[in-house]
């Protein structure tokens, strides 16, 4: 292995959930230091040929500390899955009151999906080579999955709050409506998914009819007229009005 260490992938330069006191940001920070310089060797030398402590060695840590934060070298770079799936899920919370929500979704994959909105455009690369590596090797794949499954779970309940306004729904709420809202947030994900998955397993540019963000979009489309006034009962039991 060269000594010189890579230079750490660009993708994701921070982590939107790395807030809370001093040590906890510093803990973050350091967590994905190694996730990039783990995603750089991957990329540059392959995982096979990539071991745990050459990534510790690379990102100028001990091996204890590496181990302290990931158990195997495949998860070091679950960090920027997950950093990818909540800039996602954030841009759907923060979206404003009162859009409709096909138009938070497909605005939100726009956002976060085009170069040099939600991600720069020079990280397009290093996103259609980590999504590579999760297609092409069975651990990867399981890490990227969970990645997913959080996304999912999460914007679940950011569609919650949105169609409750910010009120908590009732502790009795319907198990059918639950029900839908989490098919929905699926749905939505998988939206997501298939789209960043097939435009990495080609060569295209990331933007354009054939980039994750159009793609993402046009099947988002699909959710435009899902029967949200039947998705999440409003405190009082009353339905939330259907968005246009």
């Amino acid at each position: 292995m060269s000594s010189t260490t890579p230079t750490p992938p660009p993708p994701f330069p921070e982590d939107p959930a790395a807030d809370g006191s001093l040590t906890e940001r510093r803990k973050a920070q350091t967590r994905l230091h190694i996730a990039r310089t783990a995603a750089a060797l991957f990329v540059r030398q392959g995982l096979r040929a990539t071991r745990a402590e050459d990534i510790a060695h690379a990102a100028g840590v001990a091996p204890r500390t590496f181990y302290r934060y990931f158990a195997t070298k495949e998860e070091a770079i679950g960090p920027l899955y997950a950093i990818g799936a909540r800039r996602w899920v954030d841009a759907v919370r923060t979206a404003p009151a009162g859009t409709p929500l096909p138009r938070v979704l497909e605005e939100a994959a726009r956002h976060t999906l085009t170069p040099g909105l939600g991600v720069t455009e020079e990280s397009w690369n290093w996103v259609r080579a980590l999504i590579r590596l999760a297609a092409d090797n069975p651990a990867l794949s399981r890490i990227w999955a969970d990645a997913c499954r959080t996304s999912e779970r999460d914007l679940a309940e950011a569609l919650a709050h949105r169609l409750t306004e910010g009120r908590p729904p009732r502790p009795d709420a319907d198990v059918a409506a639950r029900t839908r809202l989490c098919f929905a947030a699926a749905v939505a994900c998988a939206a997501v998914r298939t789209a960043m998955e097939s435009w990495a397993a080609g060569d295209g540019p990331a933007e354009g009819p054939e980039g994750p963000a159009a793609l993402a979009a046009a099947s988002l489309a699909a959710l435009r007229d899902f029967p949200w006034d039947a998705v999440m009962p409003a405190r009082d039991g009353s339905r939330n009005r259907r968005p246009s």
